[in-house]
């Protein structure tokens, strides 16, 4: 460690020191869903928009995740705001091993036959146009096809490790 007058105790970065500073950043919570063998989903708080024109988003997957060989061959892709009342939700899509489309979960065949989850805050089907590496993820960057803005309630957010709602 290194002291800068001026500045406070820094460290060399490392995968822990990523984890840790991005603890601190609060970040909107979404479920990503394809269609594989079945359907597949995960939760992710990576999901950026890139673009208006063309409407454009991108998200983050590990290549290590159960998720990430179907994600690696689908042509469209399912994003999924999630809701403050969805904490559970979130929690199952982030479990390792979990039976994510089971009962309770409500979803449907969407458009493209993307799976699409019910009651959420917001959604889209967006084509996938790019899969870039990214140390040890890929950065999917997909084109908005359809989706459906108009779900009730305040959006689900994560910070400091777990999930959290919006305070006035």
């Amino acid at each position: 460690m290194t002291a800068t007058p001026g500045l406070s105790t820094f460290r060399t970065a490392t995968p822990d020191l990523l984890r840790s500073v991005f603890r601190r950043h609060a970040a909107g919570v979404a479920v990503i869903t394809a269609r594989g063998d079945g359907p597949v989903g995960f939760t992710a708080t990576s999901l950026t928009s890139v673009s208006a024109e063309p409407p454009m988003i991108s998200f983050g997957i590990g290549t290590g995740a159960s998720s990430w060989p179907a994600v690696a061959r689908a042509e469209h892709i399912g994003v999924h705001v999630l809701g403050e009342h969805q904490e559970e939700l979130a929690a199952t899509f982030a479990r390792s091993g979990a039976d994510r489309f089971a009962p309770p979960t409500r979803w449907y065949d969407g458009p493209e036959g993307v799976p699409v989850l019910d009651g959420v805050l917001a959604w889209m089907v967006c084509r996938v146009v790019a899969r870039v590496p990214a140390g040890d993820h890929r950065l999917v960057l997909a084109e908005a096809v359809v989706g459906d803005p108009a779900g009730a309630g305040r959006p689900l957010l994560y910070h400091e490790g777990r999930f959290n709602a919006l305070r006035d």
